[in-house]
C-alpha cells in the first residue's frame, strides 16, 4: 500500500504549509505529498486566501529531498497542455525525478467564470481533456508532436529536455465519471484517484475502470487505484477508513489533512493507517 499526504493551500499561512511538509518529509511511511490546483478556496469562504499550486509545489520541491510531489490534480482548462508538458518536464529535472503529474478535467465554475475562462459543457470538456492527455503524453515521450483536434492543434511541437523519469512522470488522473472519464483514465492513467465517497462506491467505480481497460486492451494492473482519505482527529478512526478502502481495492491512500495547524497528527495517523492495511 502506498501512503501519501495532502495539505490544503487555502485559508492558511505559508508557514503552516511548510511545517506540514517538513513533518511529512520526516515520516518515511509517506512517499509523496500533494497540494490542490485552485485559485479560489474550495472549502468555506471563497473570498479567502488560496496559494497557487504549481509555484507552491516548486518551492516545496526545493525544500524537500526524499518525497515525491504532485498536484491532486491540475485542472486542464487552466493551462494549455503544451505549457503543462513543459512545466512538468522542467519540474521533473529540478526535483530530481520526483514529479507525479496529476491532471483532471476541471470543475470549479466560480473561479473559471471570474477569470473569464468559463468551463465547457461537461461532454465537450471531457473531449478537451482526452485531447490534452494525448498531447501531454506525446510531448513528454516523443521527439515531435503533431496533433489536430477540436480543441488543440500542434505542428511538429517539441518539449525539450524530456523529463528525467522514463518514459515520463506517472499520470495521476482524478475523477469519477463512469462513461467518459474512467474510459480516458483507462487509456492514459498510471494512477486513478477517487476524490471521495464510500468504499462501496469506490469498488464499483474500480470495476467500471477495469471494464474499460478490458475494452481497450490495457492491463488493469498497470493502473494504481487510489483514493482520498479525509483525516480524522482520532488516528484509529482514520485507520478504520483506510482498512475499508484497502479491502475495496485501493493500493494508494492519500491522507488528506484538512487542518494545517496540527503537524503533530501526521505521524500517529500514518502509523495507525500503515498498521491497519499491512
Amino acid at each position: 500500500m502506498r501512503l501519501t499526504f495532502k495539505t490544503k493551500p487555502e485559508h492558511t499561512t505559508w508557514a503552516a504549509i511548510a511545517a506540514m511538509w517538513d513533518e511529512g518529509e520526516r515520516i518515511e511511511l509517506f512517499d509523496a505529498g500533494w497540494l490542490f490546483d485552485h485559485f479560489y478556496p474550495i472549502y468555506g469562504d471563497q473570498s479567502g486566501p488560496c496559494f497557487e499550486g504549481w509555484t507552491a509545489l516548486s518551492y516545496l520541491a526545493g525544500r524537500t529531498e526524499r518525497i515525491r510531489l504532485g498536484l491532486m490534480v491540475s485542472g486542464n482548462p487552466y493551462r494549455h497542455p503544451a505549457v503543462l508538458a513543459n512545466m512538468a518536464a522542467t519540474f521533473d529535472h529540478f526535483s530530481g525525478g520526483r514529479l507525479d503529474l496529476g491532471i483532471g478535467a476541471g470543475w470549479h465554475e466560480a473561479e473559471a467564470n471570474a477569470y473569464g475562462n468559463p468551463l465547457l459543457p461537461i461532454g465537450r470538456r471531457l473531449d478537451q481533456f482526452a485531447e490534452a492527455c494525448e498531447i501531454v503524453d506525446s510531448l513528454l515521450t516523443r521527439e515531435t508532436t503533431t496533433f489536430a483536434g477540436e480543441h488543440y492543434r500542434l505542428q511538429d511541437a517539441r518539449c525539450e529536455p524530456k523529463p528525467l523519469q522514463k518514459p515520463r512522470p506517472p499520470l495521476v488522473m482524478g475523477g469519477v465519471g463512469e462513461k467518459r472519464f474512467l474510459r480516458i483514465a483507462a487509456r492514459f492513467a498510471d494512477d486513478w484517484n477517487y476524490p471521495g465517497g464510500s468504499p462501496e462506491d469506490f469498488a464499483r467505480k474500480l470495476e467500471i475502470l477495469h471494464r474499460h481497460c478490458a475494452d481497450l486492451g490495457r492491463d488493469p494492473a498497470a493502473i494504481t487505484p487510489s483514493c482520498h482519505l479525509f483525516v480524522a482527529d482520532d488516528p484509529a478512526a482514520t485507520a478504520a477508513q483506510a482498512a475499508s478502502f484497502a479491502a475495496a481495492g485501493a493500493r494508494h491512500l492519500c491522507l488528506y489533512f484538512l487542518d494545517n495547524t496540527r503537524p503533530q497528527l501526521m505521524r500517529p495517523t500514518a502509523e495507525a493507517v500503515a498498521a491497519a492495511v499491512a
